[in-house]
């Protein structure tokens, strides 16, 4: 059976289940298991599939039948040029927060400045940083040990372990050191909303990193409250928020010495991103 072929069938199976990007998806999941690049099975449809690969894309398409995310499946996903390992133990990275290193980098350019990312997952914000501001150095913290895993797979990956230290602690225990930046994609879903969610992050996406509490702004304020004492004076706040939570985290921020100075639209046209100075 060619390449051809097995695209075809994989894709309809996939939509006979109900996944929109079904075409995508079966050429994504034969490149995985041809361990060949998308573009590359796209420009040699005819080559031929051996029996063990049919087994193995099968295999793969019946996972994403039941809205297992792409990601997880290939256990990759491409964020600022680079390829991050991922799995169910933390967040997919998106294209959104992209907006976030976007804007930090454009402040710190040449600069060497030591970063605290909080909630650190797969590592894809500090590294990304990191990667791009040669001088700089940074703490990397999870209180998941099975996303500090990952983030750690990845600083060996990206050749940056020696300019980052993950370790699996909340930011409520972080005493010993200030920082000139502190970043932070923390879980913003009010929790009564996790349940309409696509069946994607539902199902798979872990709960722990999505769940903000009640009001969404859990994690949020205790990102704020404890930055105020471990930032440098003028030191950078940079977070992402969720829809509609622009005010709300506009006033913690003010009420704890902090200076708004610029917030950042999504694609969509939300408030995604905020950026704010520790005051005098």
């Amino acid at each position: 059976m060619n390449a051809l072929k097995i695209i075809k069938i994989g894709s309809n199976f996939l939509r006979a289940n109900k996944i929109p990007s079904n075409i995508l998806d079966s050429e994504l999941l034969l490149s995985k298991t041809l361990n060949k690049s998308r573009e590359n099975i796209l420009t040699n449809l005819d080559q031929k599939i051996n029996k063990k690969n049919i087994f193995t894309f099968q295999r793969y398409i019946e996972r994403r039948s039941k809205n297992e995310p792409i990601a997880y499946i290939t256990e990759e996903k491409e964020f600022w040029s680079k390829k991050f390992f991922v799995n169910r133990h933390t967040l997919i990275p998106r294209p959104e927060t992209e907006l976030l290193i976007d804007k930090i980098l454009k402040i710190y350019k040449g600069k060497k400045v030591s970063i605290l990312d909080v909630g650190t997952g797969s590592g894809c914000i500090i590294l990304s940083l990191l990667s791009n501001l040669k001088k700089s150095n940074g703490i990397a913290i999870d209180v998941s040990n099975d996303a500090l895993f990952v983030s750690k797979k990845n600083a060996i990956k990206h050749k940056l372990t020696s300019r980052v230290k993950f370790l699996n602690k909340s930011i409520e225990n972080i005493f010993y050191k200030k920082f000139d930046l502190i970043v932070s994609n923390p879980p913003y879903i009010e929790r009564k909303e996790i349940k309409n969610l696509s069946k994607d992050i539902q199902m798979y996406e872990p709960r722990m990193a999505l769940d903000g509490g009640n009001d969404g702004l859990d994690l949020i304020k205790k990102v704020i409250y404890k930055s105020k004492n471990i930032l440098k004076t003028n030191g950078m706040l940079a977070l992402e928020i969720g829809n509609g939570q622009i005010n709300k985290v506009s006033k913690v921020l003010l009420n704890n010495n902090f200076r708004i100075f610029d917030a950042t639209k999504d694609y969509n046209n939300n408030v995604r991103c905020v950026f704010a100075n520790k005051k005098n």
